[in-house]
């Protein structure tokens, strides 16, 4: 069950990537009517929420955009900083987005943001247990209980799970402040704010596919919780 759970999250992420990709690839090949590039419509969406403490910046990769609240800079890769198309300035906007909710103080950013520390030591936990549990998985459950072990394990998913749910409605307001931006400022026309919005929900995707994901695995090791505390009883 936990290969079939874990196969299946793969394949559905890698199909949902694909799609994304696809998606964002056809798009580019539309050039905007007004011309403006990703850079552009960061600069002047920022401007238009009195937002001139955030730096933009060209950052490497395919689709490796982000916010980082820590030295508040957009970081946006080469296709959407110097493309000119609906889903390089809807990209654009979506990262400006999480500049807005963090000048906002928007909770969920802010809830999101608290829970980064706790979510990497659990997933450093959770690496760490599962390594160790391919490698010399005899010795540790010869040396710890099975039920502390897999009390750890829920434990760890429980809070990667909670960061992945958390983390949906941050995207999904960032891509609707977006959305709303590029209509009210005329960015788009409603031809290319379909293509935006396409792109967009597509790239939601991704964070909806990895928090069932996470859910699923969480359940899964929950029975197993259950089943070995059942039999020790």
């Amino acid at each position: 069950m936990y290969w079939i759970i874990l196969g299946v999250t793969m394949l559905v992420s890698w199909l949902v990537s694909n799609r994304l990709r696809s998606k964002f690839a056809h798009y580019s090949q539309i050039r905007l009517r007004n011309g403006m590039t990703g850079r552009e419509a960061a600069e002047q969406m920022l401007r238009d929420y009195g937002i001139y403490d955030v730096q933009i910046t060209c950052v490497p990769g395919q689709l490796t955009d982000h916010y980082n609240p820590m030295n508040k800079t957009v970081n946006l890769s080469e296709e959407v900083y110097y493309g000119s198309s609906a889903a390089a300035v809807a990209v654009a906007a979506h990262e400006c987005g999480h500049a807005v909710q963090h000048a906002t103080a928007y909770s969920m950013l802010q809830f999101r943001s608290a829970m980064v520390p706790l979510q990497n030591v659990s997933a450093t936990i959770l690496n760490f247990v599962m390594i160790a549990s391919f490698i010399g998985g005899y010795a540790l459950y010869r040396t710890i209980p099975i039920t502390s072990i897999l009390w750890v394990i829920v434990i760890a998913y429980s809070v990667i799970t909670l960061f992945s749910l958390v983390t949906l409605p941050v995207e999904f307001d960032a891509s609707k402040r977006a959305l709303v931006w590029m209509t009210n400022r005329g960015v788009v026309s409603s031809q290319e704010h379909t293509m935006a919005k396409d792109a967009l929900f597509w790239a939601a995707m991704t964070y909806v596919v990895a928090a069932i994901g996470s859910l699923a695995m969480l359940a899964y090791y929950v029975l197993q919780l259950v089943a070995a505390s059942s039999r020790e009883r």
